[in-house]
């Protein structure tokens, strides 16, 4: 299939200062762009690399319009993942796809990797989503639903095939393609690379070699379903099984580098997320962190993170104090009131996964707490304690909703906090949370134009890597929604842009 991994997500796009954003009125400054994203990278990733990324990221985004048949639009109030900071933004640098009709993929669209959760053939979008999420507790998510359940029928009753978020975005690509006739090779796996005097002319399949006059340029994704390469290079408890990145994205591109002496860099990240380890596969939990009444313990009943932080945030914390298996603990307001996990407000959690061990229910919080094995007598003034902070609308332990990225995904009418609620009404319930991931953020090193580098700095001639198959510019952070395929996009941009001229040379 084509899409990867985009085809399965969101779909969103981080690039400050993108046509789309100016056309919307969101004026934003390259200075502020720059300090905000120095400051969340660090030194993790040269100064060169950042530049490059901020100043032509909006030149790619252009490209693509002028040569697909896709339209953005800005995600309003979706804030960067830490808007406080210097640069920050708190109305959001992030755009996503318009829905289109498929129809025109013809049968290339049977092709198009499928999101990680079927919608049932509703068009959701990301600006959708937040409203959704609250359930029946604001009347805009009401309208919401109604304004997504018309579409969907109007839609179904024209016969079309309604594309959103990253099956928008693949397919839109794949659209452009077609219309100039870029072949596109199926069922075709990579073997390695070809090389003639030390410079890499092609790639190696079963099928034989394809030359390349240019370059080669690996987009491949990461090696989140590769459970040796996972083993090797990332922290313990790790595997395959929690992820929800495209199947065969194995890390075929990375090692083809590595065998002729590319160099690596944050092999040990991954563009984590908690995630719920359900019956049908993981669950990525978004916005089900951030509303009122749910907290994240530990086998020991204690708290340890700000459960609505960024996800990537969320799972270094995982780690960093040993907290997995995590539970998130959480009443029957919080299952009366929102959607969870796309199941709507009061509709039974499935048997299956209190069969599987997934999710458990208790008339009391100790009652709960024997069956998860954690301490009663310690879960139990955990919650006392975060009640008094939800009823305050202060959490004075980890600030959760303090941040204008807390509250996007609250509920704007639970006050005085929109992401601080007591668990007071029985049964509470508790679901295991583990470290999931969207693909691993390792990979091979870059320069500014995209080209591999070997460990003394000089490149490997006639090697580029974007997206998951190189290191992310992003570090071991995360700037904003979309800031995966943001950068993705912009270095393969550059990538060719580099092959162009040095042919032209």
């Amino acid at each position: 299939m084509f899409g990867g991994s985009t085809a399965r997500s969101g779909g969103g796009i981080w690039i400050p200062g993108n046509e789309v954003l100016q056309e919307a009125g969101v004026h934003d400054d390259p200075a502020l762009a720059r300090e905000y994203l120095a400051h969340v990278v660090g030194s993790d990733v040269t100064p060169d690399r950042q530049r490059a990324f901020l100043d032509h990221g909006p030149a790619m985004l252009s490209f693509v319009l002028s040569h697909t048949p896709l339209r953005f639009s800005w995600v309003p109030g979706y804030a960067d993942y830490y808007p406080e900071t210097p640069g920050g933004s708190a109305s959001g640098r992030t755009i996503e796809p318009v829905p289109f009709d498929g129809r025109g993929l013809g049968d290339e669209l049977a092709n198009l990797n499928p999101p990680y959760i079927s919608t049932k053939g509703v068009t959701i979008t990301a600006a959708d989503y937040k409203w959704l999420s609250l359930g029946t507790r604001h009347p805009r998510s009401l309208l919401r639903a109604v304004r997504v359940g018309a579409r969907t029928v109007v839609s179904r009753l024209l016969g079309r095939r309604m594309l959103s978020m990253g099956q928008a975005l693949a397919a839109g690509l794949r659209l452009g393609m077609l219309a100039r006739d870029v072949p596109l090779r199926l069922n075709t796996a990579l073997t390695g690379l070809e090389l003639r005097d030390g410079r890499v002319v092609g790639i190696r399949t079963a099928a034989g070699v394809i030359h390349a006059r240019k370059g080669v340029l690996l987009a491949s994704g990461g090696f989140e379903h590769n459970d040796e390469m996972r083993k090797k290079y990332q922290r313990a408890p790790i595997g395959t099984e929690w992820t929800v990145g495209a199947a065969a994205n194995t890390g075929d591109g990375i090692l083809a580098g590595l065998e002729l002496g590319a160099a690596t860099d944050l092999m040990d990240d991954a563009w984590w997320g908690p995630s719920f380890p359900l019956t049908g596969g993981p669950y990525f939990c978004l916005g089900e962190r951030s509303l009122p009444g749910c907290v994240f313990v530990n086998s020991a009943g204690q708290r340890f993170v700000n459960e609505a932080a960024p996800y990537v945030d969320a799972v270094h914390a995982m780690y960093d104090t040993a907290s997995i298996p995590a539970w998130m603990i959480f009443d029957q307001r919080y299952r009366n009131s929102y959607l969870f996990a796309g199941l709507g407000p009061r509709q039974p959690l499935p048997g299956r996964w209190y069969k599987a061990g997934v999710v458990f229910r208790g008339p009391t919080l100790a009652a709960l707490a024997s069956q998860i094995d954690v301490p009663p007598a310690a879960l139990e003034p955990t919650i006392e304690r975060f009640n008094a902070f939800a009823r305050a609308g202060v959490d004075e332990d980890f600030h959760k909703g303090d941040s204008v990225y807390d509250r996007y995904y609250g509920d704007p009418r639970n006050r005085p906090n929109p992401c601080l609620a007591p668990l007071t009404k029985p049964p509470f319930y508790a679901i295991k949370v583990v470290p999931g991931d969207l693909g691993t953020k390792g990979g091979l090193r870059t320069d500014d134009r995209a080209r591999v580098l070997r460990e003394d700095g000089t490149t490997v001639p006639g090697l580029y890597a974007a997206g998951n198959a190189s290191a992310a510019v992003m570090g071991h952070s995360y700037a904003g929604a979309g800031a995966t395929i943001g950068p993705a996009m912009t270095f393969g941009y550059l990538a060719a842009l580099d092959m162009i001229s040095r042919s032209e040379k």
